[in-house]
């Protein structure tokens, strides 16, 4: 294989931090009287209308604009946990080969323009307030959309205008009817699934699968890490349906952790020694699902080497997740926001680090499974920190300390994210260990505080 380019195509949802508007590392940018501030405040303006399923406001935005999306080259990513680093190896390796690829991420961490990057690079704030003010001319005043459909919308039109090789679009919440099933794609991809955002996609995990199910096309490969039998059957019944070539990590991908890395094995690509930018116990098992996508895409006639995805998967970064920002002591940030994530993060502390003591700062969303998070990674700690990030959704500190209350953990309230890690700076000496988890909010802004210069 070689690294020829690919020929140029022919033609929550977790709702955003209003803070990184105001970030000092960029300026405002003056366009006539809007400037970028404006422009994205009035974005966020758009979480008034709430979470709405469905395609219909998505396509007729779309359609407003020529249909940019049709035609074009795309990876779709769904899944409980994991879908963001799945994409970030992906994009990583094809960066590689010197394809021009595009990826559309969210929630964001500091930054409203993280959300749209074409080979590693955010949006230029021009560009996006330029993209912001020509999509409100085209919303319906009856039926405006929600915030997730004028980004996922913004993200299709500033890829096809910047003529991206291929996309990598990251699925909102459940996938059925979530906005960014309007693209038809080269491959799908389903990392795992789990119970998550129930008032949405249901109260089985069943309900849960058939939504997450929703982005398999008629006759799209689509591969998949989940391995519970009834989510398996569910999918493979889909797949079936549709005419969809489905592959499984477990069956058809096969990998085996090692001290220092991971071995592959594919249908057509077999590596050893591999070795992964991401820590975490479950990136071994993202990075193959990305790999069994990447063996789609060469299928398909995308020139992929060997070197390609070694340098890739290595060079691979998805801030905030599994994150050390500090040492003497270990500062650790993970943004797992459910109790299948933080019992990962759990997992991978275990096997993964050493250390004196575990110093834990926790801030959840207070319409989280905050029982069964808390019970996940509390017990690894030594002394628990409950707070908040600077965002509405989140939780009262003090109701966190309560329900953490019977699992007798030693600890302290701390009103917010900025005294709670000034807190743990404090008393942990370097053999320790300091955790922050609960939210990818939190960890945005923790990342503000640990890394000003970047963030």
């Amino acid at each position: 294989m070689t690294n020829n380019q690919y020929p140029v195509p022919n033609t929550q949802y977790p709702i955003p931090n209003p803070q990184p508007v105001t970030n000092n590392k960029f300026k405002l940018m003056k366009n006539g009287k809007t400037t970028y501030q404006e422009s994205v405040n009035y974005l966020y303006g758009l979480q008034k209308y709430g979470i709405k399923f469905g395609l219909s406001k998505t396509s007729n935005l779309l359609k407003t604009f020529g249909n940019p999306h049709k035609g074009r080259r795309y990876i779709h990513i769904a899944g409980t946990n994991g879908k963001g680093s799945v994409a970030a190896f992906i994009a990583s390796i094809l960066k590689e080969t010197g394809l021009k690829v595009g990826f559309y991420s969210s929630p964001h961490l500091v930054r409203f323009t993280e959300r749209f990057k074409i080979s590693g690079e955010e949006i230029d704030q021009g560009k996006a307030m330029e993209l912001i003010e020509e999509l409100r001319t085209a919303f319906s005043p009856e039926e405006p959309p929600t915030f997730f459909e004028a980004t996922t919308a913004m993200a299709l039109i500033y890829f096809a205008r910047e003529n991206t090789d291929l996309s990598i679009m990251e699925v909102g919440m459940g996938g059925r009817l979530d906005a960014t099933n309007v693209i038809t794609p080269l491959v799908s991809g389903i990392t795992n699934i789990s119970m998550e955002h129930q008032d949405f996609l249901g109260n089985r995990l069943l309900d849960i699968a058939k939504e997450k199910a929703g982005i398999i096309k008629r006759g799209v490969d689509v591969i998949t890490a989940a391995t519970q039998s009834p989510v398996i059957r569910t999918l493979e019944a889909t797949a079936r349906d549709r005419g969809a070539p489905l592959w499984r990590v477990g069956k058809e991908i096969r990998y085996r952790t090692t001290a220092t890395g991971f071995h592959y094995s594919g249908p057509g690509l077999r590596l050893r020694g591999l070795r992964l930018g991401l820590k975490g116990m479950m990136q071994t098992r993202n990075a193959a699902l990305a790999l069994g996508i990447i063996e789609k895409l060469v299928e398909k006639g995308i020139a992929v080497s060997e070197e390609d995805i070694r340098k890739g998967l290595r060079n691979t970064a998805w801030p905030g997740r599994m994150h050390i920002v500090g040492t003497s002591p270990t500062i650790l940030l993970d943004g797992g926001h459910n109790p299948a994530a933080l019992r990962a993060l759990a997992h991978s502390i275990r096997n993964g680090f050493k250390y004196r003591r575990l110093v834990l700062v926790i801030g959840v969303m207070a319409d989280k499974e905050i029982n069964q998070m808390l019970r996940a990674i509390v017990p690894l700690a030594d002394y628990l920190i409950c707070t908040r990030p600077v965002y509405s959704r989140a939780a009262d500190p003090e109701i966190l300390m309560a329900k953490a209350a019977p699992l007798g953990k030693p600890g302290e309230i701390a009103p917010f994210l900025t005294d709670a890690l000034t807190k743990a700076k404090e008393m942990a000496d370097p053999r320790d260990l300091i955790v922050v988890c609960g939210s990818l909010f939190t960890v945005g802004e923790a990342l503000t505080y640990f890394d000003p210069e970047t963030y």
